[in-house]
């Protein structure tokens, strides 16, 4: 079965699905999302921390294997939105010289064809977009921008402020989170967000997240040129004869194969599935799948060495909305350790079920709640490298992930350079007359910051996307999610992604006038 013809196919709803549809809805042209997921439920579920983190009642339920064949539970899931309707809200922007090759002590970071100043302009079309509050000039590794952020810094609570300002006397530079919450701190009356403690991981109960889903599909459905299909898993692509174009789009729904066609298909099932479904659709004239005369879809997979420190301590954390506070004085290194290490930045509220979650079986519920209650988490990024053999793969139905941690010096380095830092607040008291630091690292199935599987670049042999992220091999087939970063970096992604899909959004507006 062939349904109508479309000027664009965007599949995918992500931070780079979702944003393009936005861009592109007030073109005029005929554009048809697809998404395999529905609109996220509004009930009391979102809130459930119970529901949200000891059932996982959002998670997806497929299974991916790793490198040695052990199954994988993705910490992933598929609705309008993608993963933003479960995100912090940080919106950072990559460093400036995060754009340069860099030499870490664990290899090289490789150089972006574009410059920071070549996304600068779209950075700020982002920010706005998604409604980033913060304060510019504080944190000492932010890139050059033209003007302040969209909207004013969203407070610390008075345990957090304690906590920077401690922070602040051993001479480092904390500085307010760049967040996508549309808080309106001057008015709270006239504000969506209520700043409650069931944020960072969770679904918004009253859409009050600048998420992929509020602030670019809706606002793009307003278009009568735009349709969205939910709950339509995209299986295949098909091509040409020649191989050098897409010529349909095949997709489950209510349990039927469709297959439509669009004069440009654009792929935003984010890193992973993207690179899947390109090694998927495989053919005559791509035997080792779509776009992939490099070798290179899914290969030089990324998702960031990310670790937790907990502290806990005597005194009590009253904070609700706790994620408001960062720290990147370690970003590049320091006196005697010359390569980067990393950002850090504080994790939204520790309640008793995500200490039980986490925590070993069995734990009576009286000791979740005590040690909740006296925690404060911040969460490690390091950047990982592109290294050929961490991939992404496919064997029939099966999705592998073959991955091997990197840069593992630095990044130890860094939470325990973290650690010492949290240690020298005891002194002022800050956590209380004793506190306890925590260390847990992250694993192969927490996929939230997944980039790199189809870099972009000038040269086909060494990239799988131009700089405008049409695949080389292949005229109407663009990628537009976090695979085509050619390095990860040390801060969230989403932001960039963003920036990226306006971007590529206007270089599509001009293909189709």
């Amino acid at each position: 079965m062939t349904d109508a013809h479309y000027d664009a196919i965007v599949i995918g709803t992500g931070a780079g699905g979702g944003t393009l549809a936005y861009k592109l809805a007030t073109s005029g042209k005929k554009i048809l999302v697809l998404e395999r997921g529905n609109f996220l439920p509004r009930n009391k579920a979102n809130w459930d921390s119970q529901q949200v983190l000891r059932k996982e009642c959002y998670r997806t339920s497929e299974y991916w294997y790793d490198k040695d064949g052990k199954v994988i539970n993705p910490v992933t899931n598929y609705y309008v939105g993608g993963n933003t309707k479960f995100y912090g809200g940080a919106l950072f922007r990559l460093r400036e010289q995060d754009f340069t090759e860099v030499i870490h002590q664990g290899g090289i970071s490789p150089e972006w064809p574009l410059k920071y100043q070549d996304f600068a302009p779209y950075y700020e079309q982002a920010e706005k977009l998604y409604e980033v509050h913060g304060q510019r000039y504080l944190d000492p590794t932010e890139p050059p921008r033209n003007q302040d952020y969209p909207f004013s810094a969203i407070s610390h609570e008075p345990y957090i402020q304690e906590i920077h300002d401690s922070l602040k006397d051993k001479g480092m530079h904390p500085f307010y989170l760049p967040l996508a919450i549309k808080l309106n701190e001057a008015n709270p009356h006239l504000s969506a967000c209520i700043r409650c403690d069931t944020c960072d991981g969770f679904p918004c109960l009253i859409n009050a997240k600048a998420d992929a889903d509020v602030n670019g599909i809706r606002p793009g459905l307003a278009s009568q040129n735009l349709t969205l299909i939910t709950q339509a898993k995209v299986v295949r692509l098909h091509t040409s004869a020649s191989g050098r174009e897409i010529t349909g789009v095949e997709a489950e729904i209510s349990g039927k194969r469709q297959t439509f066609s669009g004069d440009i298909v654009v792929v935003a099932c984010g890193a992973i599935n993207s690179a899947a479904l390109l090694l998927k659709s495989a053919n005559d004239k791509h035997p080792n799948g779509l776009a992939n005369s490099s070798n290179l879809v899914g290969r030089n997979y990324m998702a960031h060495n990310f670790g937790v420190v907990m502290t806990l301590s005597t005194k009590l954390n009253p904070t609700v909305f706790q994620k408001t506070l960062g720290v990147n004085d370690l970003y590049w290194g320091e006196d005697d350790f010359t390569y980067p290490m990393g950002s850090v930045q504080l994790l939204g509220n520790i309640n008793k079920e995500r200490i039980a979650a986490n925590g070993p079986p069995m734990m009576p519920e009286i000791v979740a709640e005590t040690i909740a209650n006296h925690a404060v988490a911040w969460l490690i990024i390091n950047e990982d490298l592109p290294e050929f053999h961490n991939r992404v793969r496919v064997q029939g139905e099966q999705l592998f992930l073959d991955y091997t941690p990197n840069n593992q010096e630095a990044f130890n380095r860094l939470i325990q350079r973290w650690i010492e830092v949290l240690k020298s607040l005891d002194e002022s008291q800050t956590f209380g007359r004793f506190s306890h630091h925590i260390t847990q690292k992250f694993t192969v199935k927490e996929v939230g910051h997944q980039c790199g599987t189809c870099r972009f670049g000038e040269d086909p042999k060494n990239s799988v996307l131009d700089i405008n992220c049409r695949t080389h091999d292949i005229d109407n087939l663009y990628v537009v999610d976090g695979s085509f970063f050619p390095s990860s970096a040390a801060v969230n992604p989403s932001l960039t992604i963003i920036a990226n899909a306006l971007r590529v959004g206007e270089h599509l507006l001009a293909r189709m006038s």
